[in-house]
């Protein structure tokens, strides 16, 4: 994980590539300059505009962008190129696929498979977690569909969640209604944004908040229509941009260090109670169970 407490400096930005216009008098010029890089793989594809050092980071596992091994590994490499990359400032977290910003940790990959499985799997979920939730950069969420469990761990890791404004899309940390419990850093992560009693009791009931409830209750901070959400985040960005970076970073790092060490302290032996829990013939039925019941609905 990047360290908070190392201070990125505010790169000027480099142009790399121009764009060519032709004035009606047949005389050309360069009168405007792009400057994007854009890498890709398998699962993420991240657009970088080094003159404003903003990334665009769209998650593409469809059909509903879910977190598997594959998944996470990727998104966890990408972070960590733009948290070294001094251009790179602030990154916006969407989804390429509409509707669906991420339906959570994929349960196939915790059905089934051996011990070895599940300890790779639960350390590539807590890397993610770690690089997001420490990251350097101002990280913005950019909802545009719904955000169940893991997917809501990944808007609440973010500094400012922007959701789009439809009430069929819901976000919310729903793993006791698949008879799983959120590991200790979930529970802290929501605590740290909407307080401890709405926690317990979203917790609890596996609650999913449609998004003006959200709204409501401060797990997203902003409604928007669903076709202004990239342009909303680009703006809110700006905004957030114009702090200057290390006095922000430092803040940052203040707020979160805490929740941040807990785990970093726990790592092993909250791996070893997740492969514990999940491999117990309860809890495998229960998540059999539920994978039906998805297949039913297909």
């Amino acid at each position: 994980m990047a360290a908070l407490a190392v201070l990125r400096s505010s790169a000027p930005a480099r142009l790399l590539s121009g764009s060519f216009y032709v004035h009606k008098g047949g005389l050309a010029s360069w009168q405007h300059y792009q400057s994007w890089r854009t890498f890709s793989n398998n699962k993420i594809l991240i657009e970088l505009d080094e003159s404003t050092g903003v990334a665009v980071m769209k998650m593409k596992n469809p059909p509903v962008n879910r977190l598997s091994l594959d998944f996470l590994t990727e998104f966890s490499i990408g972070l960590e190129k733009l948290e070294i990359d001094r251009v790179c400032r602030g990154i916006i977290l969407t989804s390429a696929s509409p509707g669906i910003f991420s339906a959570g940790l994929d349960i196939t990959e915790m059905v089934g498979k051996s011990a070895e499985h599940y300890t790779a799997f639960w350390r590539a979920v807590q890397e993610m977690w770690l690089k997001l939730y420490g990251s350097n950069m101002v990280t913005i969420a950019a909802i545009n569909g719904s955000s169940p469990a893991g997917g809501c761990l990944l808007a609440l890791c973010s500094d400012y969640r922007i959701m789009a404004d439809n009430p069929a899309y819901a976000i919310g940390l729903n793993e006791t209604q698949l008879g799983i419990v959120a590991p200790f850093w979930f529970k802290d992560t929501m605590i740290n944004t909407v307080g401890n009693r709405v926690t317990e009791q979203s917790l609890q009931l596996g609650q999913m908040y449609p998004s003006p409830d959200a709204l409501k209750i401060g797990l997203v901070d902003q409604l928007v229509p669903e076709d202004k959400i990239q342009s909303t985040a680009a703006a809110i960005m700006t905004k957030w941009l114009t702090v200057p970076d290390h006095a922000r970073q430092l803040t940052k790092s203040v707020m979160r260090k805490t929740t941040i060490d807990k785990l970093v302290k726990q790592r092993e032996a909250d791996i070893n109670n997740f492969v514990s829990f999940i491999t117990r013939d309860s809890i495998q039925k229960s998540l059999q169970v539920y994978m039906e019941r998805l297949k039913q609905k297909k």
